[in-house]
């Protein structure tokens, strides 16, 4: 099956919702293990990374979670279809640069993704929109307790789950939420924020992970290290970092609002302007405006328009999906043109933003349960 007529459109994926959707973006759970006696993918030759592909495959796609899963070689995937995959987060950049011996098995749902010979041979995820840690972590657990019953891995009694990476020995899980921080950027207070939350031992990346900018204000906040830490103690851990992470944003937001309202009404009000009027605008920009957008959204200077509109233009104007829809390879001059024609399309009944009382802007969030 060709993989764009297993994904669900931009418009269905935007749609997904879930708890704090409007800060927190997603939530997902990642395990990495391997099995034992075979090298490492990074370190194994060809012929050792199709024999475990052949393994692991079958495995991963008879678990009832992945009844009418995608399921493909990464040899016969183009780098477009790749791309896209990155660019909705089901697979990693890295998984994308592999062919021959890696794979993948996606969920009808798209919320549990298993990449085969990555850095690990099992890197399995759960993804679920807003907060939702916790049932992210019950999800890709119970997945990983039943592959535990079919296949040997590598494990130590005194390290754990073996895995190509040290910070991921031990448990082998990494727990991250996708957040959407704008008020605390333009409140200047980002800066402090992942200080404070890089001394509790979490790491805050950008859009993309490692070595990514944050673009459009999204930032992810992971746990660094695996060793000696109980996976339900690093579920819970990180759950309330980011339930007070809302909570610093719905406050910057409403002192803004207070002290600034005139300076937030103008960033989104050139946001929008921008973005309804460009002929020619780059992915970097569109993004970081379209955050803007989106607070405006939620700060109710844009009454009858739906957040899901913003979340499904910050997907389709990404290069791959933009590419997507053309048969001939463009230029990222010819990107950025066709990009502007399309915002100012689906921006076209989009009425500029109206002020709004600041007493009935942003209703604050209650704050998350732990």
């Amino acid at each position: 099956m060709n993989i764009h007529e297993f994904l669900a459109s931009p418009a269905e994926a935007s749609k997904r919702i879930g708890p704090y959707d409007r800060i927190v973006l997603s939530s997902r759970v990642r395990l990495a293990r391997n099995l034992k006696n075979l090298s490492f993918p990074g370190w194994a030759k060809k012929p050792e990374r199709v024999r475990a592909l052949e393994a692991l495959r079958p495995a991963v796609e008879g678990l009832k979670e992945m009844e009418k899963a995608y399921s493909e070689s990464m040899d016969n995937l183009t780098a477009l279809d790749k791309q896209i995959l990155v660019e909705r987060h089901l697979i990693s950049r890295e998984h994308a640069a592999k062919n021959a011996g890696s794979g993948l098995v996606l969920n009808k749902e798209e919320s549990l993704c298993v990449m085969i010979n990555e850095e690990d041979h099992l890197r399995m995820q759960c993804l679920k929109p807003g907060l939702q840690i916790k049932e992210a972590w019950q999800a890709i657990d119970q997945v990983d307790s039943v592959l535990e019953t079919k296949l040997e891995y590598a494990f130590s009694p005194t390290l754990g789950y073996l895995t190509a990476c040290p910070t991921n020995l031990g448990t082998g899980i990494r727990v991250s939420a996708m957040l959407h921080l704008p008020a605390l950027v333009l409140s200047e207070q980002i800066n402090q924020i992942i200080q404070a939350v890089n001394k509790l031992g979490l790491a805050v990346r950008g859009l993309y992970g490692e070595g990514t900018e944050a673009l459009g204000n999204v930032f992810q906040v992971s746990n660094q290290m695996t060793l000696g830490e109980k996976e339900s103690d690093i579920v819970e851990r990180l759950s309330k970092v980011v339930a007070q992470l809302i909570e610093h944003e719905e406050n910057a937001r409403e002192s803004l609002l207070e002290s600034k309202p005139k300076v937030v009404f103008n960033q989104i009000g050139r946001a929008y302007g921008i973005l309804a009027n460009a002929h020619s605008i780059s992915s970097k920009e569109t993004m970081n405006l379209l955050s803007l957008f989106g607070l405006g959204i939620d700060l109710g200077h844009f009454p009858g328009t739906e957040r899901a509109l913003v979340d499904e233009l910050f997907l389709i104007t990404q290069p791959a999906h933009l590419q997507r829809n053309y048969s001939e390879k463009l230029s990222a001059d010819e990107r950025d043109l066709l990009r502007s024609d399309m915002l100012r399309e689906r921006l076209r009944n989009v009425h500029r933003p109206h002020p709004v009382p600041s007493a009935s802007t942003g209703s604050k969030l209650d704050k998350p349960k732990d």
